[in-house]
């Protein structure tokens, strides 16, 4: 049986004991055994190297050095990574070698809670496969990204908040390789309650499992 572990905590505006809940639920759908811990001290754990995948959930965090030492030794011998929002995207602000895990950075979301568009940009990727581009309403992050991304789907930021970044084509999906692991990442999931949308549930339950080792 595969192993996933979510680690779950930061700001409570993303609500991650709500949205470690959900996840745990659709990986035990998918056949996980899931464990959830609510503290980073659990990066440090050698038993994380045998885990399938892990979950973190933990915006505005810190994160000691030897914990993502420990994480990124456990990717890079072959333990998925998969994330979303904040939660992923803008946990462990001041450690860059997280960063390079998750290959990407939040840095802004011009006008917050806006409506904007999902462009999919690989739609015969099988975590994309059905998915056309869709309206979403949360933050359009705005976010400093790797390069090597594989990137899965994208939006456009019009400017009306930010008029120098009118037009900037940003990626709102994205997957890549860390040593030997998968890493899946997604912009979509400010709180609990975007789950309910198909797309970007779909989108992070697919990735997540692509993830897993």
């Amino acid at each position: 049986m595969r192993e996933a572990l979510i680690v779950w905590g930061g700001w409570s505006g993303h609500e991650p004991e709500e949205c470690a809940h959900i996840i745990r639920d659709m990986l035990q759908e998918d056949g996980f055994k899931v464990y959830l811990e609510h503290s980073t001290e659990a990066f440090a754990d050698p038993q994380i190297h045998d885990l399938s995948l892990i979950v973190p959930i933990m915006t505005m965090s810190k994160i000691e050095k030897e914990e993502v030492k420990n994480l990124s030794s456990a990717i890079e011998s072959g333990v998925g990574l998969a994330g979303y929002h904040g939660g992923t995207g803008d946990a462990f602000r001041d450690s860059v070698d997280y960063q390079f895990i998750v290959g990407g950075q939040w840095v802004a979301h011009p006008g917050n809670i806006i409506d904007y568009r999902v462009n999919v940009t690989k739609p015969d990727d099988p975590i994309m496969e059905g998915i056309s581009d869709f309206p979403y309403t949360s933050e359009q992050y705005y976010m400093h990204v790797d390069p090597s991304n594989e990137v899965l789907a994208t939006t456009t930021f019009a400017g009306d908040h930010a008029y120098w970044i009118d037009g900037v084509v940003m990626p709102v999906a994205w997957k890549r390789k860390h040593g030997k692991g998968r890493v899946f990442y997604s912009s979509l999931g400010h709180v609990a309650k975007e789950f309910e949308v198909p797309e970007m549930a779909t989108i992070f339950r697919r990735g997540a499992n692509w993830a897993a080792r």
